[in-house]
């Protein structure tokens, strides 16, 4: 009796020393304790993950998408393994939720986890492991999954998923915005905030690696994240209407071209450059009487600028005679 009491409590000793083990290798990985969104653009079919957090650099690690497949948001005591893998499973004709069946299956850690799938149909799927920290939920919905933990309140998974459908009108991209704004005006992480991250991927598979992801924004630090990731979205937005002005040019669409770079600068109004380089595509058009006093302005707020023009015609970029480049030198 007094051997088999013994032998009892030795296992019994070994498993608590299992358990602790196998909860610090847990807590040894990465905290991303946050809410985010996995969503899916019904028009477009362009997918998306908006995350933010009291943590730094939160886009590093939560956030992953692959064009023509699916996005992942990975979060709680982050495993970045569910981001390639998930990806992977998906591209290989799973559905949001076999991958994450299947990856959920295969982690020891999984009730430490929050994760958020989301595939090129618009499948989507959401886990959280029942010792992600309260207040910690999510919903999914039509082309949409929402997701957190950590939370100050209960109120904020619920304002997330009901943001997604209001804001059906905005682009996927400012939508998601909309909705991580939402989930911070509810409550938000209950420690605060500290970093945002916004990627956005195409429909269709993309031939090049570099083209896979149509918009790739991150606050790693920042009092105010998502009032920032607001604002390199519309300085993202702007530079969209400036390369689309840059193609017009070079097929010899004036019209078009102005057109674009007019819209930039309505969203981007103090950037130099965009003036600058309207400016530019003015006068190499026979149209330096409209360039001449947007060359003044920028020239006045930043002489650098006229030392550039200086250098364009032996690159080929400014194509002017010598007294029109005199002209424009002399401002």
């Amino acid at each position: 009796m007094k051997y088999s009491f013994t032998i009892t409590l030795l296992i019994s000793l070994l498993m608590g020393i299992q358990n602790r083990i196998s909860a610090q290798r847990v807590y040894q990985e990465q905290f991303a304790h946050t809410f985010s969104i996995v969503a899916r653009d019904k028009n477009t079919g362009e997918m998306a993950v908006g995350v933010q957090s009291h943590w730094f650099s939160v886009g590093t690690i939560v956030s992953w998408g692959k064009s023509g497949v699916g996005v992942v948001a990975t979060q709680s005591f982050v495993n970045p393994a569910y981001g390639p893998k998930g990806l992977q499973l998906m591209e290989e004709g799973e559905t949001a939720e076999e991958a994450l069946q299947m990856l959920t299956a295969q982690d020891d850690g999984k009730n430490f986890r929050q994760v958020g799938f989301l595939d090129v149909h618009g499948n989507s799927a959401s886990f959280t492991g029942k010792n992600c920290v309260a207040s910690a939920n999510h919903i999914i919905g039509d082309n949409y999954a929402v997701q957190a933990n950590m939370m100050l309140n209960d109120s904020v998974v619920p304002a997330m998923a009901r943001a997604f459908k209001v804001h059906s009108d905005l682009p996927l991209a400012e939508r998601v915005v909309q909705v991580l704004l939402a989930a911070q005006k509810a409550g938000g992480d209950i420690r605060g905030k500290q970093s945002a991250a916004l990627i956005v991927v195409h429909a269709e598979p993309v031939k090049n690696i570099w083209e896979d992801k149509k918009v790739n924004l991150r606050v790693d630090d920042s009092e105010e994240p998502l009032i920032e990731l607001d604002r390199l979205l519309k300085v993202h937005r702007a530079y969209e209407h400036m390369n689309r002005g840059d193609l017009a040019v070079e097929v010899d669409d004036m019209d078009s071209a102005l057109a674009e770079y007019a819209a930039a600068r309505n969203l981007f109004p103090e950037n130099l450059e965009m003036k600058y380089w309207t400016a530019i595509a003015l006068a190499n058009n026979h149209r330096l009487k409209e360039a001449l006093p947007i060359f003044k302005k920028v020239f006045k707020e930043d002489p650098n600028w006229k030392t550039m023009t200086k250098r364009l015609p032996k690159s080929g970029l400014l194509t002017i005679s010598d007294v029109e480049l005199q002209r424009i030198l002399k401002l």
